[in-house]
């Protein structure tokens, strides 16, 4: 995967870079990604990594994804887990499409999320690779959330 130039914009948001790093690292969940189709978005989940400077995902090159950001590149995603403390990072970017580095890509990915088995799941997608393209969306504008502080529980001591 080609490192891209750095270009993160913290909007606003209790974190630095470093907290949005080290959050976007550990973060085994999906991206949201929303896309912007002919007439409605769409929010579709996608596995990700983040490199330091841009978000990595695969899809199909013929999958709705893939056409819609071939349309319209701008793009909106949020991470976040749907359990408390309810804490993330969202916001947007610019999206491109390259088949080249999606099958070290996809085995990324599925060593991420997958815990590196090899499940049915993982022999799936990895059947489908030559039809993957990656995903690499910069240019990005960020904010981050985190009520962990306000959510946690009084002690009954």
């Amino acid at each position: 995967m080609p490192r891209s130039p750095v270009s993160v914009e913290i909007r606003s948001g209790p974190w630095d870079l470093a907290a949005i790093e080290s959050f976007l690292d550990s973060a085994v969940i999906p991206l949201r990604l929303a896309t912007q189709g002919s007439s409605w978005p769409l929010v579709q989940s996608l596995w990700f990594l983040f490199d330091g400077s841009a978000l990595w995902c695969c899809t199909q090159r013929d999958s709705v994804v893939a056409k819609r950001l071939r349309k319209t590149p701008q793009c909106a995603f949020e991470i976040a887990a749907d359990a408390p403390p309810y804490r993330g990072v969202r916001g947007r970017g610019i999206a491109a499409l390259d088949p080249e580095p999606a099958a070290d890509l996809l085995e990324r990915l599925i060593a991420r999320y997958l815990a590196g088995r090899d499940s049915s799941l993982a022999a799936w997608l990895r059947a489908r690779v030559a039809d993957e393209v990656a995903i690499r969306i910069d240019t990005l504008a960020v904010t981050s959330w985190d009520y962990s502080a306000r959510m946690k529980r009084p002690s009954t001591a």
